[in-house]
């Protein structure tokens, strides 16, 4: 039945366009979502942050009943992606994934185009994927003590590579050289496949590549492993130590990976988010295939991860700071 607004009195007329109006969007997010959903990855195919995002995209798409559309946007340690995320509508349908490293940004970057906290919505913690101390098999290091030997022995003669300035890869190797002492030399390459396969080559001495996109160069034995950056053992690598254990006091680089959008995402659609992907996470199928791609999977409410998230920030400037790292100047434009 239709409604002929100009049969009815004025204060009919308001109440009816009042109603149209504040179900709309209530209705937008309880049918949420209607549409396919972009799922940012800021790095190039190969990485774990893609790994990581392909597996939960495909299996989110399936729970929802929508097509989820994994694009990449690298360069610039997941800040050209991060912009396209800012500044997409918040509405749900644009979200990513980002690694540890997101945090670093604000420590990297002298003039970030965002402040990776405050202007994005935390929805969902994802994994625990470490990254490891590899070695080219023709480095005569077989332990972590061996490797700092070597490296105090030859001081600036090691090399080691990584997906860019400020990542993770970047930031294990800088706090290993800050609580050991020891000197060696960083190479940047434009994403973690490059970095691998120049390790792969012997082009470079050692990396810290993430175990999803190693631990087949590891099991194939192309690549030797010393030790995991986290505080407690891979599930992939359970023979190979953290660095800790190896003997190295308060080395951590937590490999946490987690879903974020633009800010302002209403409340149920986070919610809803935050369900499905917490939801995936606890399927032992998933778990299984995450974990046998070195990935541990974790689940949290988005208050957990943006408190996380701060803490990070203040942690990893204090490490910048301490490895006497210059922030990065230039025009980051998406």
């Amino acid at each position: 039945m239709s409604i002929k607004l100009a049969h009815l009195p004025l204060m009919c007329v308001v109440s009816v366009l009042t109603l149209a109006v504040s179900s709309g969007p209530a209705s937008a997010q309880q049918d949420f979502p209607v549409k396919p959903i972009r799922l940012i990855v800021a790095v190039a195919p190969g990485g774990a942050t893609d790994i990581l995002a392909r597996a939960i995209g495909t299996k989110l798409a399936e729970n929802l009943r929508q097509q989820v559309i994994v694009e990449n946007r690298p360069r610039a340690n997941h800040t050209i992606g991060g912009q396209v995320t800012q500044k997409a509508p918040p509405d749900g349908y644009t979200i990513q994934v980002i690694p540890e490293g997101w945090v670093i940004n604000t420590s990297m970057y002298a003039k970030l185009p965002f402040d990776p906290v405050r202007d994005f919505t935390a929805i969902a913690i994802v994994a625990l994927a470490p990254n490891v101390l590899a070695v080219h098999p023709s480095i005569p290091a077989r332990s972590v003590k061996q490797f700092i030997a070597l490296a105090r022995a030859r001081p600036g003669a090691l090399n080691y590579g990584t997906s860019s300035v400020g990542a993770p890869s970047h930031m294990s190797a800088e706090l290993l050289k800050v609580l050991t002492r020891v000197d060696y030399i960083h190479v940047p390459y434009k994403g973690q496949s490059l970095a691998l396969n120049a390790l792969l080559g012997g082009q470079i001495d050692f990396a810290f590549p993430s175990i999803p996109s190693s631990v087949g160069y590891v099991r194939a034995g192309r690549l030797r492993p010393l030790g995991v950056t986290t505080t407690r053992r891979a599930s992939a690598l359970p023979d190979v130590p953290t660095i800790q254990e190896a003997g190295v006091p308060g080395f951590e680089v937590a490999g946490r990976y987690e879903i974020i959008g633009p800010a302002g995402i209403p409340q149920a659609v986070v919610t809803r988010l935050n369900r499905e992907i917490n939801a995936i996470l606890t399927v032992p199928e998933m778990r299984d295939q995450l974990s046998k791609q070195g990935a541990d999977p974790r689940t949290g409410t988005p208050e957990e991860f943006a408190t996380a998230m701060a803490i990070d920030t203040k942690n990893w400037q204090k490490v910048v700071a301490a490895a006497g790292i210059r922030p990065q100047y230039g025009r980051l434009v998406a």
